[in-house]
């Protein structure tokens, strides 16, 4: 299949689902196992669900889609775009206020809801915008209207009144397919437009960097949201290798879920992975005797591999029983098949990187934002380089500003903001994006260093990161989070949320764990002060964005009278 010449992402549905067998399970859910659909039925929901939304919008028209992971997602994305509709994708954990103002900013003549729980939020903020004509649920819910609601399983059950040609349509590249809106780390989110060819482009890139290693049919099993824009990407590279996708039950279930499928693929986003080596590491930390010396060596020889050291003879034997005894065992414990997980949505710290590529859990950390779709680059399985975020994908131009900024070009780039100029013509300048990352290119693997707007600056003018220093604290097994703070003043201090089974652990010791951490800091960067906070920070306290990022104004704004003081 030739992505580049593919107009539209109905018409790669459609070319999938003609090589494949009808009746193989394209999309399960493992929360609702009942809930599976074969290529067969999702093409003729697809179609169903079209002729349903087709008679309330106009082409253009903004369809609101509200729902946790599931198959009926990648359902409703596709219809509507067949409708000619533009699918804008919100959080589940958003609350009503955010919802009012997207729906406001938007103006979405559909809701698509999945249950109950979620309209519940919602529910107040319909009656007053006229411009609302029709809400679909995944699920019933109470006070259903069929005047005014539609339930989807019903939809499913109608006969199609014509099929449907998805090669010969309306739809070009250029056109816009989702809205986007940031999680916003910094206030109300903005609508990033994004274009059916912007996607497909990813899906061209991502082709190619998979193809090296996945099987005629990979498993994929998903649990970031689908409204985030790398999840919503990647639904369309499940497409492009005919794979089976498998929705997760909930982030708690994640290790369970992947036994239960056996997944080959799985995307995440660093917090997960710094959790994961955190609970590696603490039960690498308890094993004693012979199981010690090779939890070291399985470490200590994977890294060596890893950077392509060449090993003796003697190693080569005692990495041959590491792999053996080791890291089959933890490859079983993730369902057995795992062929790569893959990091996104913000930078992977080094040591979390390489210390799981070196217990046999290949991790291949790529780049990117919402606004370029949202892939830049991503490493190579044959070539992985832990210290980068790979090669740029083809179509990609990169450069960098005098600052040191990371430029971005491209079919993949946004359209721009939906409704604000002010906002896209800062960012978008002669067709090159200003991403706000700091980094180094080589012109073949590109660098993050830096994120430009959490830099803290000392009064001497030293540019200090605090992502850097807090990923050190966060490899700490005392501490579950951190922030790092200082902007303007004689020293750094750290917000500090210690991990749930040392939330007992005096003063004194995170005292002394905080000088081992600042010997390998300088001197600028050491942290003098700390705030122990009881509170995790959460989606649900509005401290995370839904992507698992802190929300630094917002909890410096919530400790200013307590972060004060420690200065």
């Amino acid at each position: 299949m030739k992505i580049d010449n593919i107009k539209n992402l109905l018409e790669l549905f459609q070319h999938q689902y003609q090589k494949k067998n009808k009746e193989d399970i394209f999309l399960k859910s493992l929360k609702r196992p009942q809930k599976e659909y074969s290529w067969e039925s999702v093409y003729l929901n697809i179609i169903k669900l079209s002729e349903e939304i087709n008679k309330y919008i106009n082409k253009g028209d903004r369809c609101l889609l509200v729902s946790e992971n599931r198959p009926e997602w990648l359902i409703s994305d596709l219809s509507i775009m067949l409708s000619g509709g533009i699918t804008v994708p919100a959080y589940t954990t958003y609350t009503e206020r955010d919802y009012e103002y997207i729906i406001n900013d938007c103006t979405p003549s559909i809701l698509i809801i999945s249950d109950k729980t979620l309209y519940s939020k919602i529910k107040t903020i319909i009656p007053k915008k006229k411009f609302i004509k029709k809400i679909i649920f995944f699920e019933s819910i109470d006070d259903f209207d069929s005047t005014f609601h539609l339930n989807i399983d019903e939809i499913f059950e109608k006969k199609i009144s014509s099929s449907k040609d998805f090669f010969n349509l309306d739809i070009q590249r250029k056109d816009i397919a989702c809205i986007i809106y940031t999680s916003g780390t910094q206030g109300n989110p903005k609508g990033v437009m994004l274009s059916h060819g912007g996607i497909l482009n990813n899906c061209e890139g991502a082709n190619l960097l998979l193809k090296e290693f996945i099987s005629k049919i990979p498993k994929f099993l998903t649990w970031l949201p689908l409204s985030h824009s790398y999840e919503h990407t990647v639904q369309f590279v499940q497409i492009v290798v005919g794979a089976q996708v498998f929705y997760a039950e909930s982030i708690d279930k994640l290790i369970k879920n992947m036994g239960d499928c056996s997944p080959e693929i799985m995307t995440a986003v660093p917090r997960f992975y710094q959790n994961l080596y955190q609970k590696i590491n603490s039960t690498f930390a308890k094993s004693k005797g012979l199981k010690k010396l090779l939890v070291n060596q399985t470490v200590i020889l994977g890294r060596k591999k890893l950077n392509k050291e060449k090993l003796l003879l003697s190693e080569s034997i005692v990495n041959f029983i590491c792999e053996a005894l080791v890291r089959k065992k933890i490859k079983r414990q993730f369902g057995g098949n795992l062929k790569a997980f893959i990091s996104g949505g913000g930078a992977l710290d080094y040591e979390v990187g390489s210390f799981l590529n070196a217990i046999g859990l290949p991790t291949l950390q790529g780049y990117g934002l919402t606004e370029t779709s949202p892939v830049v680059s991503c490493n190579s399985i044959k070539d992985i380089r832990v210290d980068t975020v790979g090669k740029p994908f083809i179509g990609n131009s990169v450069k960098l500003a005098n600052d040191g900024e990371i430029l971005i070009k491209g079919e993949n780039v946004m359209l721009g903001y939906w409704k604000n100029e002010e906002e896209t013509n800062k960012v978008l300048k002669n067709g090159w994006l200003s991403t706000g990352d700091i980094g180094e290119f080589d012109g073949e693997f590109l660098k993050i260093t830096d994120r430009k707007k959490d830099i803290i600056i000392t009064p001497g003018g030293d540019n200090i990161s605090p992502i850097k220093i807090e990923n050190d604290l966060n490899k700490s097994k005392y501490i579950e989070q951190s922030l790092v703070c200082g902007d303007n003043k004689p020293f750094l201090v750290a917000l500090l949320v210690l991990s749930p089974e040392y939330n007992d652990i005096s003063v004194e010791e995170v005292q002394i764990e905080l000088e081992k951490i600042n010997i390998n800091l300088s001197r600028i960067e050491k942290i003098k002060k700390f705030l122990i906070i009881k509170k995790q920070f959460t989606i649900e306290n509005n401290m995370m964005t839904p992507t698992l990022k802190l929300k630094r104004y917002k909890i410096l704004e919530t400790y200013k009278n307590e972060i004060e003081k420690l200065f």
